[in-house]
């Protein structure tokens, strides 16, 4: 006889109750399905107790029962019709403990294998039509692993077509090939080779056969090359050409300068980033009556792709993991009915207390989505995310996690100094790290799609990012640059872009442009609201702005199209108090700032600040013979500011959310004011070479907690010149300056001072400066007049590194005097010799108008230091490296590489 509706409802909920008291209570993970249109026609009750079926008629039931549910009970849908957020005939969720989920282990049978396309490559520099073909013969060709920058090998010139502006090093065409086995069993299952980026306009044939071009050089992309393929030995030939110049304003390098992957699939697998997590944080609310502790909601989205040419079936199971490892959740879907390509969206959990991720502490949760048929995993895709909330407020600025904080950013184009473009992952930690170490907590991705694992960089070490996808639309700033691929390519750009980096709890914005022209004309109403429309088709989770510089809001056609979520405005520091009354209501971001110009190690007058060019039509004739300018921060671009000028505007006003300063590193190219020699930047806070200049520590002193003085220019002059001595410092009441011994009084920053200062008389010595607090000292620093070169000193920033091809370790070159200090001013050359696993992968010293080459093995010094970068081999050892100079005691410095 079948039980009547209420009594079987009421014994469901009983035997939840009798459940519930012997469920274990370690963890809880709750769902909350308000925010979908439902219909779940049952619920199963089940443990290692007992399994019962309870009807549950609306959203309100539902939730009413899962408000219940014990610590350490997660639920699980298992769905007849794909998608959640649509009605099914039958769905159950089935509610158990985590205690008794498994956890699953990678086993040796992979189900989706992603591995590095890298090694085994060929190169030859310039055009060779034939080379598509599988019968051309490269056997006189150079063998590379990737990545490689064909340009950063070359020699600058000044008739290089990238000119100056461009690094004023070669560019051209290249080609590359690679024979490879084909994957096993590669005609039943989907084969991939996916390009991270490569600098530009590449084409690709697989076996001869043409699989398509890609002009942009800053979009990761992909070809299927299954049908292809053979059996045995296989050929992919790589035509890249970047000999269209000048294509753009800074260094672009040139050739597959990013990382390759082979992929091998199931014919039913998760598509290529097919999964988007977005994790909310919501704080607790002691009103809410079923979720009043702080909890995350995630709403998973998955595509599912299959290419078998049949309807199939498969069930698909999303886990969670928390950044311990431990699993958290596990939903499962029953799919009978999976065609072509299946969407699911899913929002089923509440995580409680989650580990939030942040700048100070970035915890990264794990999806892992696996597809079962007949009980067998057939693919298994992982998904990185972190659970933040972060808001922009047009009167309070900008706040993560519900805590109010300001946005410290730098700018950071893509070169890694004297190893180009090529990515290399140690190379960009090292600039994350001395970003971090400055208190930089924000980086502007200028102005292009990053590498991927410069993302995953920012993830791991606490960055928010503005992640940025074009320098120009339509209108072109360069000849040759993206305006001619813009009318076609722009869509494909910008989706890969959402679709490739939305997953990355680091990316707070998504910019659509920088700069752009449009701005001057009407046709930016409606491109912006194109491209602001394919990002949020994608993404909403992210407010979309765009950098810019007309102050006019008349004249500015970006702004007019209203689509923007935050106005986004680079320089023009003084608009900032009155911000909000002309634009009121309306969220506001310092994108770019300062254009600051410094030389490392070079101090010139400090009585004035100087804008250098005066504006854009006066040619420049200041300057100096040293190509420098100086580092006492008195000199900026004409349409930028100083340091201190533009961070005593910025740290006032709650409005301004944050900035983002032009630059963090000098770059290669763009090396305004100078003409050539000069082939790189002035704009970074530190140089090329990764030594920071003066300002690094103003920032240091001003965004971080850590005690900070630093007292500036060096100390070697003419007898009696009268040298303006800086100290930047924080954490004290005051700081008194000493030359040899005596004091030259006490100097407290006033209103909205950033240094102090004392005009000294020099005299050969030493000249020392204390801070104070509450008449306690907190730091000395002490800065002596060097003698003569006398020897070099060698330092390394990881003396122990991996023997995998790609680690790196930097060793800076000091040339010291007999009693050890840097003497400011030396030049010398220095020789270095490398024995052992490993190889000198670039020498440089930070100099902007050096023409000296970066694959070498001397370096000048340049105010006394240069750096030398090792890279290990895959052979586990010790790598060598002695520094030899004329007339100095020479250096040696062993490096450890182990497996």
């Amino acid at each position: 006889m079948k039980m009547p509706q209420f009594k079987y409802r009421m014994f469901g909920l009983m035997l939840l109750v009798f459940v519930m008291f012997f469920a274990p209570r370690h963890c809880e993970a709750r769902s909350n399905l308000a925010t979908k249109s439902l219909n779940i026609n049952r619920i199963k009750i089940a443990s290692c107790l007992a399994m019962t079926t309870v009807p549950v008629n609306t959203i309100s039931e539902f939730r009413s029962i899962t408000s219940f549910l014990p610590n350490g009970w997660c639920l699980t849908s298992h769905a007849n019709e794909f998608s959640v957020g649509e009605t099914s005939t039958d769905r159950t969720v089935v509610i158990s403990p985590f205690r008794f989920a498994p956890v699953e282990m990678t086993t040796a049978h992979e189900p989706r294998t992603r591995k590095s396309f890298n090694m085994g490559w060929k190169f030859f520099l310039g055009d060779e039509p034939g080379a598509k073909s599988p019968a051309f013969t490269d056997s006189k060709w150079r063998k590379l692993t990737l990545p490689h920058d064909w340009s950063i090998e070359g020699k600058f010139d000044e008739k290089n077509p990238a000119k100056p502006e461009g690094g004023g090093l070669p560019t051209g065409i290249g080609w590359y090939r690679k024979e490879f086995i084909a994957p096993a069993n590669f005609q039943s299952r989907l084969i991939t080779v996916e390009f991270d980026g490569v600098y530009k306009n590449s084409e690709v044939w697989i076996n001869g056969k043409y699989l398509g071009k890609r002009p942009y050089g800053y979009s990761s992309f992909s070809y299927e090359i299954g049908k292809y393929l053979k059996a045995g030995k296989n050929i992919i030939a790589v035509k890249v050409d970047n000999s269209a110049q000048p294509d753009s304003r800074w260094y672009s390098g040139s050739g597959i300068y990013r990382n390759v992957w082979l992929t091998s699939t199931a014919k039913i697998a998760v598509a290529k980033w097919g999964t988007s997590v977005r994790a909310d944080f919501v704080k607790a609310n002691a009103k809410d009556v079923h979720y009043p502790d702080p909890h995350a909601i995630v709403e998973i989205n998955t595509k599912i792709i299959n290419e078998t040419g049949r309807i199939q079936s498969a069930d698909v199971i999303e886990k969670i993991y928390d950044p311990n490892g431990k699993l958290v959740s596990n939903l499962t879907y029953n799919v009978k009915k999976l065609g072509k390509e299946q969407d699911m969206s899913t929002k089923l959990f509440d995580l409680k207390n989650p580990m939030l991720w942040s700048v100070e502490n970035p915890n990264q949760y794990k999806l892992v989505t696996q597809i079962l048929q007949n009980g067998k995993i057939i693919d298994s895709y992982e998904t990185k995310f972190g659970i933040r909330s972060f808001n922009f407020d047009a009167a309070k600025g900008f706040s993560l996690n519900g805590k109010p904080m300001k946005i410290y950013g730098v700018c950071l184009h893509h070169d890694l100094g004297a190893l180009g473009a090529a990515v290399n992952v140690r190379a960009m930690e090292r600039q994350l790290e001395i970003m971090k170490e400055m208190g930089v907590n924000a980086i502007r991705t200028a102005h292009n799609p990053p590498a991927p694992e410069f993302l995953d960089l920012c993830d791991r070490m606490g960055f928010l990012v503005m992640d940025e996808a074009f320098d120009m639309w339509a209108k072109k700033k360069t000849k040759n640059d993206y305006h001619l691929n813009f009318p076609e390519w722009h869509k494909r750009d910008l989706e890969d872009m959402v679709l490739r980096d939305r997953n990355h709890p680091s990316i707070i914005l998504w910019s659509i442009g920088n700069e752009i022209r449009e701005q001057f004309d009407s046709t930016g109403i409606a491109l912006t609201k194109e491209l602001v429309s394919i990002v949020k088709n994608l993404d909403t989770s992210r407010p979309v702005i765009s950098a810019l510089t007309e102050t006019d809001s008349t004249k500015n056609f970006i702004y007019q199209a209203k689509a923007l979520d935050i106005y986004g405005l680079n320089y023009n520091h003084k608009k900032y108090a009155d911000f909000q009354e002309n634009y009121p209501g309306v969220k506001f971001l310092a994108t770019e700032t300062t254009s600051g110009l410094q030389t490392r190690g070079f101090y010139d007058t400090a009585d004035t600040i100087r804008r250098w060019p005066r504006d854009g039509k006066t040619k420049f004739v200041e300057g100096n013979k040293e190509w420098s300018a100086s580092s006492y921060d008195n000199v900026s671009a004409y349409w930028g500011s100083t340091h201190e000028e533009t961070w005593a505007a910025a740290k006032k006003y709650d409005h301004v959310s944050g900035l983002f300063v032009w630059t963090g590193f000098d770059y290669l190219g763009e090396p305004l004011p100078y003409p050539w020699p000069a082939r790189s930047s002035y704009f970074g806070i530190v140089d090329l070479a990764g030594f920071p200049k003066d300002s690094y520590y103003m920032y240091q002193s001003e965004w971080t907690n850590k005690p900070v003085l630093h007292i500036l220019p060096h100390w070697n002059w003419e007898q009696g010149k009268s040298i303006e001595v800086w100290a930047y410092y924080n954490n004290a009441d005051e700081v008194e300056l000493y030359l040899n011994g005596k004091s030259l009084g006490k100097k407290i920053k006033q209103n909205d001072d950033l240094h102090v200062l004392w005009n000294v008389n020099f005299e050969p010595g030493t000249l020392k400066a204390i801070s104070r607090k509450n008449g306690k000292e907190v730091l000395v620093r002490e800065v002596k007049t060097a003698g003569a070169p006398a020897k070099i000193e060698l330092i390394a920033d990881r003396k122990n590194i991996k023997a995998d091809g790609k680690d790196l370790s930097f060793i800076t070159v000091r040339i010291l005097d007999e009693n050890g200090n840097v003497v400011p001013n030396a030049d010398n050359l220095v020789d270095f010799k490398v024995e052992g696993s490993g190889f000198i992968a670039g020498v440089d010293n930070g100099f902007q108008a050096s023409l000296e080459p970066f694959k070498a093995n001397y370096r000048k010094a340049f105010h006394g230091l240069c750096l030398a970068i090792l890279q290990s081999t895959e052979k586990s050892g010790n790598i060598k490296l002695t520094a030899t100079s004329n007339g100095l005691s020479s250096s040696s410095i062993t490096i450890n590489t182990e497996k």
